[in-house]
């Protein structure tokens, strides 16, 4: 699984104090793709030096911005760059960098704008906690998307270059929303999208910096905004299911 992309690929990495994590991700990546950028939303750590030390480009917010912000950098940066592919990965070590190809060859080889990875199964160490949350989260992002959302919170993801031009100026998210709002604005470009399983590690990881349950009330809001806009409708005909999910969620996060 060495091989690069035969066009200009960039692994994009937002990070928020992830200097434990950070170089090891930078150097995986390096080995599948022309450049490794990594975005520091305010970190008040030593994220940026380790990563510019082990051959990133490195990109620094002044503040933390959230990590819609860190993504829209990243990709305006590849869309001035002419990059073709773009992989997003996270920082924290739960993604296996050595999966990268998966994704490329989704994009290159099988043709599709966005590439998703799909945590599921075996190959993910996902808390039984978190799987309930995330089904939560899947569902009401496919009432905004239109069909069905398979993983709506995975940040292991690729996108080609129409897919950067079509969705970078329609993210407005704040936030962790960035993942489900990605796959409603995708579809609301008529991108077309590939699932691909990966794995993804928990244990021993602190695998989020913010709490699970404002974390997941926030993008569950956002994402219900967001429905109700496209869909009014249907919003009008569920607002008791609504007032159950976010219960749930609640419930689950805390």
């Amino acid at each position: 699984m060495t091989k690069k992309s035969k066009k200009l690929s960039l692994a994009l990495i937002p990070c928020f104090n992830e200097e434990l994590t950070i170089a090891s991700m930078v150097i995986k990546s390096k080995k599948y793709v022309d450049t490794v950028l990594v975005v520091d939303d305010g970190s008040s750590d030593d994220t940026t030096a380790i990563a510019e030390k082990v051959g990133a480009v490195v990109i620094t917010h002044e503040k933390n911005s959230g990590k819609s912000a860190a993504i829209k950098t990243g990709f305006r940066y590849a869309l001035e760059n002419d990059y073709a592919y773009v992989i997003t990965i996270d920082g924290d070590g739960q993604h296996n960098a050595d999966e990268i190809p998966l994704l490329l060859k989704d994009l290159e080889e099988n043709k599709f704008d966005v590439a998703l990875g799909v945590r599921y199964g075996e190959t993910t160490e996902m808390p039984g906690w978190r799987k309930i949350g995330k089904r939560v989260l899947d569902y009401t992002t496919s009432l905004g998307h239109g069909g069905n959302v398979t993983d709506s919170q995975s940040g292991f993801r690729g996108f080609n270059q129409n897919a950067l031009k079509s969705i970078t100026p329609r993210l407005n998210g704040n936030s962790f929303s960035v993942e489900s709002e990605q796959l409603i604005r995708s579809h609301d470009a008529g991108l077309t999208m590939g699932n691909t399983r990966i794995s993804c590690k928990y244990k021993g990881l602190d695998t989020s910096t913010q709490n699970p349950a404002p974390h997941g009330v926030s993008v569950l809001s956002y994402v219900i905004w967001m429905v109700a806009e496209k869909r009014p409708l249907l919003f009008i005909g569920v607002p008791s299911l609504i007032s159950l999910i976010i219960g749930v969620l609640i419930g689950i996060y805390t």
